[in-house]
């Protein structure tokens, strides 16, 4: 059994960030996880997620994003605001990459010959198709609650006009208080890399198998996203029913279980990885 925490990894614009990697004895696969927006790899209740699989003979690694706001010091919430501000799209796909480098280097050197899956939640969904489109390495993919479209989540009109003018925008943070900050370079990036960064085009061209999962009462991604995504695919949508975006679990997470919701998501990826 491998087990280590707060690796350091050098992710985008050579920004020091941290993974957890832990691979049980004669693993099946390895999964990648990637957070979402405003989230991290020790968010509420990825830990028990982590223990899930592993517990089912899965290898499981996730990470902070290079630029997610956190530090290797300081890998919970957002202490640097900087960086979270400097983020964007491609450089969450260079960070993906890295991990899938750092995942075939690690089962190299331990001649493990096992598939590679992927699992996104949230934006990280998105990501997660995203880099699956053009890294074949990945065996599978799965998304939860995961994000369709990118442009839609940039503003229009006057208030992108405003961004532009002050270079600057911010989003509260409902749970810590902050006020998070997004350069207007994020948006010139998409624009740049438009062709990309196009779920609906992964979607169509995506050769692995694919699974999305979502709660009918996702308040935040609506579940008309993963019904698109699901079209797109030409696959299958597991619909949690009654289940918001983070099917259950919030942060902090105190209990040691995982509940229903969430536990009923894991089960179903565990089912597809299983196939």
């Amino acid at each position: 059994m491998i087990e280590l925490k707060n690796k350091l990894y050098l992710g985008s614009e050579n920004r020091t960030s941290v993974y957890d990697i832990s691979i049980p004895d004669e693993p099946k696969a390895i999964i990648i996880f990637a957070h979402g927006y405003k989230g991290f790899k020790d968010w509420g209740a990825w830990h028990l997620v982590e223990r899930f699989f592993v517990s089912n003979q899965f290898g499981f690694l996730k990470f902070n994003f290079s630029h997610n706001g956190g530090t290797p010091e300081h890998p919970i919430d957002f202490p640097d605001l900087e960086a979270f501000g400097e983020n964007d799209y491609s450089k969450e796909l260079f960070d993906l990459k890295k991990m899938t480098l750092l995942v075939e280097r690690v089962l190299a050197e331990r001649d493990l010959n096992i598939p590679i899956y992927l699992i996104g939640h949230s934006r990280g969904g998105g990501m997660a198709i995203l880099h699956a489109w053009k890294d074949k390495r990945i065996a599978k993919v799965v998304s939860w609650a995961g994000i369709s479209d990118l442009e839609s989540r940039f503003p229009f009109g006057e208030e992108l006009d405003e961004w532009k003018s002050f270079k600057i925008r911010f989003v509260q943070n409902s749970r810590t208080n902050q006020s998070m900050p997004h350069d207007y370079r994020m948006y010139e990036n998409y624009i740049s890399n438009k062709a990309n960064l196009d779920i609906k085009m992964a979607c169509e061209n995506l050769k692995q198998p694919f699974l999305q999962i979502h709660g009918d009462m996702d308040l935040a991604v609506s579940i008309s996203e993963g019904l698109n995504i699901a079209k797109w695919t030409k696959t299958r949508i597991q619909v949690i029913k009654g289940a918001g975006h983070t099917f259950q679990t919030k942060h902090p997470w105190e209990s040691q279980q995982l509940p229903e919701d969430m536990l009923r998501v894991v089960e179903t990826t565990l089912a597809f990885f299983e196939e």
